[in-house]
């Protein structure tokens, strides 16, 4: 049996004395090594030469190790069925245990040794080679955490190209507001400007705790969306700051108002941060993605940083450029920016269940008996503005009853029938006000004491019913207007109710175990403050 071990880097792997145990003599008849012990045996994660990041680093090259640990014939020299890797050490090599009659050692699989400037043994190309590994390395263990998602590298390319246009413009917007500080109040006493400062900062922190506050559930059931169009904000943000030495009399004015949108995008980003983070790591290490994290953005607005100086040294003998030369890179910066962060998001692939996540997984799960995978289901969401929803026919909403809508008479009928037993139930109702099947809507409306798989059964025979209400939509146009007059519609509704309720139980563990099996968290639905409203039963 082949025995793979990871030794951390603090761990003494290298003891400076020898292994004085000797198993050729501790044993009767000496032990050959067997054909099995060959290295190509060595199970397929000891690569260190692969840039893979879906369960480690995986291999992309087998290890040569017939130079170091050449059979010369002698039976007391052999090696042993262990590899040991020095993952955390740097440069992720790999040695073979080894037996040379005397002691215990450990020989560098396929040269992947600490690369030495000094082995004067390396002919150019191999210490080419192995300076190049080496560097690669080290900049792969400074920058990306070992275990995370296959899609993390994509998100960090398009991180730093947020970034560091993101930093290039604050540095020119802090820049303007300091020259703005310079024209409006060169008068003025220092304290003034301080007094100016203080209160632009105190408002965007008032603001930031309020906007928190009244938002909290949306970071979680609308997170893209939220977190692209706080970014949106905090780019205009920077545009109003570039206009301050344009009106040095309203300084105070225009810094707060850019002030409130940059807190208001911190608050948003510190929120979000974490469910970004944890659907990247595969191992629960959210600790070591976000520090990669941190450090990823202290890198990355560095180079921003140097952007910014370069274009400010080669304007210096220029005052007149270098005062527009903000207007005139800022929406070509924010045009990078605001796209680095598009395309990024694209690459975050949360697992967590919201409503619309749900109802997306359901609907392919009914009309192909398939479970989209969260990458798939992300892909279909992108960021999912609030004007590209709601244009399918009849939306299923979670919630309670409207008094200000119209109220169809399927829906008292399905309020005479509801039992105690009953943890929802399922009804239509009215959007406009009107009879076209195109101005109603379904309603699942959660009882107390609900529970996460009555979350699913609800909208699992919800999506049951909106497929039979349209599977004939040139008959249903009528459906609606006859529906308080008819007793046939409401016949055929309560018969549509049962079936449904009977379908969604026979598919209900199914779906449940194939989620769970591609990566869902099952455990728990997210929904905004508006869906998780409940009524209670009344029995009189």
């Amino acid at each position: 049996m082949k025995v793979a071990a990871h030794a951390p880097s603090n761990s003494q792997i290298f003891p400076t004395w020898a292994l004085k145990y000797d198993p050729i003599k501790t044993l009767k008849k000496p032990i050959k090594p067997k054909p099995s012990l060959k290295p190509l045996a060595l199970s397929n994660s000891l690569s260190t030469t692969s840039f893979k990041f879906s369960h480690g680093y995986q291999q992309e090259e087998k290890f040569n190790t017939t130079h170091h640990l050449a059979d010369d014939g002698n039976p007391d020299k052999f090696k042993l069925p262990v590899a040991i890797r020095g993952g955390d050490a740097g440069n992720g090599a790999v040695w073979r245990c080894f037996w040379d009659g005397e002691e215990l050692k450990l020989v560098a699989v396929d040269g992947s040794d600490d690369f030495s400037m000094w082995d004067s043994s390396l002919s150019y190309e191999d210490g080419v080679r192995k300076f190049g590994r080496f560097c690669t390395a080290a900049v792969r263990n400074f920058f990306l955490p070992r275990k995370v998602s296959g899609n993390y590298l994509e998100y960090v390319k398009w991180k730093f190209l947020h970034r560091v246009f993101s930093s290039a413009l604050q540095v020119l917007a802090t820049q303007a507001m300091f020259r703005a500080i310079g024209i409006g109040y060169s008068r003025a006493l220092p304290s003034a400007a301080a007094l100016n400062w203080v209160l632009k900062d105190g408002l965007g922190r008032l603001s930031r705790c309020i906007y928190t506050a009244t938002l909290a559930s949306a970071f979680d059931t609308n997170l893209k969306r939220v977190r692209f169009s706080t970014s949106v904000l905090f780019s205009l943000s920077i545009g109003v700051e570039l206009l301050t030495p344009v009106f040095p009399k309203y300084f105070l004015l225009l810094a707060t108002i850019a002030n409130i949108a940059k807190q208001i995008s911190l608050a948003c980003y510190l929120a979000t941060g974490s469910a970004v983070h944890r659907s990247f790591a595969i191992s629960d290490n959210i600790g070591e993605v976000s520090a990669k994290a941190q450090i990823q953005t202290v890198c990355f607005d560095n180079v921003g940083l140097l952007l910014a100086a370069t274009l400010n040294i080669l304007f210096r003998n220029n005052q007149r450029l270098l005062a527009a030369l903000p207007f005139v890179v800022y929406p070509i910066f924010s045009a990078f920016d605001l796209y680095g962060i598009y395309q990024g998001l694209k690459h975050v692939h949360l697992q967590t269940l919201t409503k619309d996540r749900l109802e997306s997984v359901i609907n392919i799960w009914i009309h192909r008996q398939y479970i989209p995978s969260p990458a798939e289901v992300s892909t279909k969401e992108g960021i999912n503005f609030m004007w590209s929803r709601g244009r399918e026919l009849l939306p299923i909403r979670i919630g309670c009853l409207n008094p200000e809508r119209k109220i169809p008479k399927l829906s008292l009928t399905t309020l005479r029938f509801l039992k105690d037993e009953d943890l929802y139930f399922i009804c239509m109702e009215s959007i406009n006000n009107r009879s076209a099947i195109k101005d109603h809507g379904i309603l699942l409306s959660l009882r107390e004491g609900a529970a996460t798989s009555d979350v699913i059964m609800g909208l699992l025979q919800a999506c049951y019913i909106r497929k039979g209400l349209l599977r004939d939509i040139n008959n249903q146009e009528n459906y609606f207007e006859d529906c308080d007059s008819s007793n046939s519609v409401i016949s055929e509704w309560l018969l549509l109710i049962n079936e449904s309720k009977r379908f969604a139980q026979a598919d209900l563990d199914l779906l449940i175990d194939n989620m769970s099996g591609l990566g869902w968290a099952c455990k728990n639905i997210l929904l905004s403050t508006k869906e998780q409203a409940r009524y209670s039963f009344v029995a009189d």
